[in-house]
């Protein structure tokens, strides 16, 4: 057997109805396989999907769970060690110049510094929120947590 001589099982494809289209299509003409009357059976659009004929849709039947706060800050977030690795001793650090250097990629504009990790070098760090242990280790180094 090759590619060429696959065909489809016999019966399993069938031809497209063709509404609309007179006597000769097969549908009796005068209907054109829609029934009789009704907004389904007239040209244009019909129903949408899900519509119930005014009935409350199912999707507007079930309940509602969560909450979704809309005054919520989204901050980026980096730890105490990925500056360790990434920065010399005594570099300046704000969200512009991690976003620089590919270290964040969200579009954030707040930057909060967690305290994961051990720091050895002095650096300066600007961001809108520090953790206690994140700006206990920066201090401790001999750098600044400041806040923006």
């Amino acid at each position: 057997m090759e590619l060429k001589d696959l065909r489809p099982t016999r019966g399993s494809v069938k031809r497209r109805k063709r509404i609309g289209r007179g006597h000769g299509s097969g549908h009796g003409g005068h209907a054109s396989g829609r029934g009789t009357k009704g907004q389904n059976a007239r040209s244009g659009r019909g129903t949408r999907l899900g519509y119930e004929g005014g009935q409350t849709p199912l999707w507007m039947r079930f309940p509602k769970r969560g909450f979704h706060n809309y005054t919520r800050t989204e901050y980026s977030i980096i730890n105490v060690d990925i500056l360790a690795e990434r920065f010399e001793s005594g570099a300046e650090i704000t969200l512009e110049r991690l976003r620089e250097m590919g270290i964040i990629r969200q579009p954030q504009r707040r930057l909060k510094v967690l305290g994961r990790g051990e720091l050895s070098k002095s650096l300066i760090v600007k961001a809108d929120q520090f953790t206690k242990t994140a700006q206990a280790k920066i201090e401790q180094a001999g750098g600044r947590a400041e806040v923006l």
